[in-house]
């Protein structure tokens, strides 16, 4: 999984990817408890892939977020 492929999906496809990476990382802590974990390096392939949707999710919001304009009443200083 790379961060190019990631980028062309929608924010919905990568919450449920996200969500499904952090049930695998669950199920491998659980198994390397119960001592039958076969694939120790799953571990850092699954949080650098869990890294790697949460930055392409917070592009996303970023780029939505510089594309919408503020409304005056959000400039207001808050203090009066």
């Amino acid at each position: 999984m790379n961060a190019a492929d990631l980028r062309a999906k929608s924010a919905g496809d990568l919450r449920g990817e996200l969500a499904e990476l952090r049930r695998e990382q669950f199920n491998l802590r659980m198994q390397r408890g119960a001592g039958q974990l076969a694939n120790p390096m799953r571990f850092g392939a699954v949080r650098k892939d869990i890294a790697r949707i949460k930055t392409v999710l917070a592009e996303k919001a970023r780029a939505d977020g510089a594309a919408r304009p503020q409304s005056k009443e959000g400039k207001e200083s808050k203090a009066k």
